[in-house]
């Protein structure tokens, strides 16, 4: 398969510009490892994947540094070193640091789960000497010519083996081989999940809770659990990267009583879809959800790619009024939502208008939706075409 050139090549190459190491998080199948190969060419090469290579380094981690340190002595330059799946042996984390801070090596450490690298006794995240990244799946800007049309995007995700594989029925299997293999027996296992037939009902269940305003002791009394356990398995799909997590605003400066709990959105509509166990024949309004997460997604993925300062929240009054993504820029809103039609008007635009009216630090919104061009439906809101999401960070970058 051609490699395709993503957007985050240019972070990548910035971070190795300034002699800093790279830390590369990102959900499985996202493309990690086929950009690095491509783009940068390692000169030395570790794949935790594979069980052998693991086994090797958990059972004598002295080796690891033996071996790199053998391979300098031979050559002059300093070598640019790549570790996939690092999280798998977090205890190398202090070997990489001994070589960093000497300088003696630099290093794209990549990895699917940040739940090791979170939680793990005595880690060491090298603090101050790497830049974390985080990987997304395909965007629309990167898809080849002949894109797919947006119904794909939606039912298949944008994972690149995926939307890419010509074969409708092919993209079915690989979707549900990644749910069966990876997320219900790798996950779990991360997890040390007890009751697999819970955890297996809650991956279902929130799939199709996606987007939605999350209840807890709904969720736990549909599987019979604890609250605290469905709290548990929502911050292991963040921490292994399946979900996102959108916080609302919480500060009203007007008597509003807003709400307070998180969004999950999963990273890939396709995963979402095969983790609910749904057909490729959704309803009107399932798609038009789907299409709100979708647009949810991009969104997140152009904030992490802008800056670090950007943080994508939502905003809900418990009376019904409802923004559905809000992007947060050093104290300044812009008000985002997502609408299915090809020509939204002021009557879509009334939870906009009100929100501007009510915030000073928000100066313009914007309606992604399905128009070919972008009009001005308000002096403050503009209709955006859902393929031009790239357009509101612009003027941020």
């Amino acid at each position: 398969m051609v490699y395709l050139k993503r957007k985050i090549e240019r972070d990548l190459q910035h971070a190795l510009s300034r002699d800093k190491s790279i830390l590369l998080l990102g959900p499985r199948q996202t493309g990690k490892t086929t950009l690095i190969n491509n783009v940068f060419q390692p000169d030395i090469s570790y794949t935790f994947v594979r069980a052998s290579t693991r086994q090797r380094y958990e059972q004598n981690p002295v080796l690891f540094e033996k071996e790199l340190e053998t391979y300098l002595a031979d050559h002059q330059k300093q070598p640019l070193i790549f570790i996939d799946e690092v999280q798998k042996i977090p205890k190398i984390m202090d070997t990489v640091q001994y070589f960093i801070d000497e300088n003696k090596a630099q290093f794209i450490l990549s990895g699917s789960s940040a739940r090791k690298l979170k939680y793990g006794h005595d880690l060491n995240l090298l603090p101050g000497r790497v830049v974390s990244l985080t990987m997304p799946p395909l965007l629309y800007e990167e898809l080849p010519d002949n894109k797919p049309p947006l119904e794909d995007l939606l039912l298949y995700g944008m994972l690149p083996n995926i939307i890419l594989q010509p074969d409708a029925k092919a993209r079915e299997i690989d979707l549900y081989t990644y749910v069966t293999t990876y997320l219900e027996e790798e996950v779990r296992a991360e997890a040390l999940v007890r009751n697999v037939g819970h955890f297996s009902r809650f991956l279902e269940i929130a799939a199709g809770e996606s987007g939605k305003q999350l209840n807890f002791s709904k969720i736990s009394k549909n599987l019979g659990v604890a609250d605290t356990t469905i709290k548990n398995y929502y911050q292991i799909l963040d921490d292994c990267m399946i979900v996102n997590r959108i916080d609302p605003i919480t500060q009203s400066v007007t008597k509003r009583r807003l709400v307070n709990s998180p969004r999950y959105l999963f990273f890939d509509m396709g995963i979402r879809r095969a983790c609910a166990n749904e057909g490729i024949q959704l309803p009107h309004k399932n798609m038009t959800d789907l299409f709100e997460q979708h647009i949810g997604n991009t969104l997140l993925c152009y904030a992490r790619l802008t800056s670090p300062q950007i943080k994508l929240r939502y905003w809900r009054d418990t009376a019904g009024p409802e923004i559905d993504f809000v992007l947060e820029i050093t104290k300044q809103y812009i008000p985002v939502e997502v609408k299915w039609s090809d020509q939204p008007n002021e009557h879509d635009a009334r939870h906009l208008s009100r929100f501007l009216q009510e915030y000073d630090n928000a100066e313009t919104a914007y309606i992604i939706c399905r128009t070919p061009r972008r009009y001005r439906i308000t002096d403050q809101v503009i209709a955006l075409p859902w393929q031009a999401v790239s357009e509101l960070f612009e003027k941020i970058g």
